[in-house]
């Protein structure tokens, strides 16, 4: 396939490294970062979470075939800051939350460029978090705002995804009493038009729509004191199809599938670590498998969790 082509149908596989990955129409959820303690909201208070993490792939067609050009590496930082409130709400707590992803990523597409700058903030003024004995639950509208750097037409100097979506979700743990954990948080993503794509530089301005997405992270671990182990990952399948000015994006050199759908499943090692203030640590590797039309390849994150 010439790089013309190949640069078009990627445009938009590496538009959200800066929310922590990489796919066809722009992760804006850092798949995988909520596993341990993902369905636990804290006690009324502030607290900050930091992620910090690499993710590195290679992109694959609609057979999960790799592509002859298209690679990604990416090293990211988020800061967020999380307050839960006494105030109730049908019996839980009410509370909100902002995400700030930074980031430096290489896109290569038979040419490397390299970008740093900030990725697209993610705000949830809506989180309802209930506790009962071993069980965690809660719901949320994650909103994700457009405003990690954009260039129409290249992707490999694109961090943003450059439209709006919306993420309703809903999380839960169940801590059992011989220290096993099973957490799980599953979202829809419903994304907006973005009205200045281009597939390559230069050319004419076109309406984008990617095509929404279920998905959800997970984990299964046991405690042995501070200390925890487990396996963790995150599956997600698209839903409709991606569009161009109202059309399904159609198939085009046996490589990209109708309507380019993507998907991806992940699975790893992941450990955590407690303090006795409170502090939280965990650190996991994310294998990449039975992706479509999307990069596919691995993801590191070390998370930190503390009161404030």
């Amino acid at each position: 396939m010439e790089i013309r082509k190949l640069a078009g149908a990627v445009a938009l596989a590496a538009l959200s490294i800066g929310s922590a990955q990489a796919k066809e129409g722009g992760d804006q959820y850092p798949n995988g970062a909520e596993t341990w303690l993902g369905g636990a909201v804290p006690p009324p208070g502030n607290y900050f979470i930091n992620y910090f993490g690499y993710y590195g792939g290679d992109l694959v067609d609609g057979n999960g075939k790799k592509a002859p050009a298209g690679e990604v590496d990416a090293w990211f930082n988020a800061f967020r800051f999380v307050q839960t409130t006494e105030h109730k709400i049908l019996g839980g707590n009410w509370g909100w939350h902002v995400i700030v992803p930074v980031v430096h990523q290489k896109v290569d597409l038979g040419g490397a460029k390299s970008v740093n700058g900030l990725g697209d903030i993610t705000v949830n003024p809506f989180i309802v978090s209930w506790h009962q004995k071993n069980w965690h639950w809660a719901i949320g509208l994650d909103v994700n705002l457009p405003t990690g750097r954009y260039k129409e037409g290249d992707a490999r100097q694109s961090i943003g995804a450059n439209y709006w979506s919306f993420e309703p979700l809903f999380a839960f743990t169940y801590m059992g009493d011989t220290g096993w954990e099973v957490s799980a948080k599953f979202m829809y993503n419903i994304k907006t038009e973005n009205s200045d794509f281009r597939q390559v530089p230069g050319g004419p301005k076109m309406d984008y729509q990617s095509g929404d997405e279920f998905h959800f992270d997970y984990l299964v671990g046991k405690r042995f004191g501070p200390w925890g182990v487990g396996l963790s990952g995150y599956y997600l399948k698209q839903t409709t199809d991606d569009e161009i000015d109202g059309r399904t994006v159609e198939a085009f050199d046996g490589f990209w599938s109708e309507g380019r759908k993507g998907q991806v499943f992940a699975v790893g090692p992941t450990v955590s670590y407690t303090t006795k203030s409170g502090v939280h640590f965990t650190a996991q590797w994310n294998h990449e498998t039975k992706a479509e039309n999307r990069f596919e390849g691995d993801k590191f994150i070390l998370k930190l969790i503390m009161p404030l």
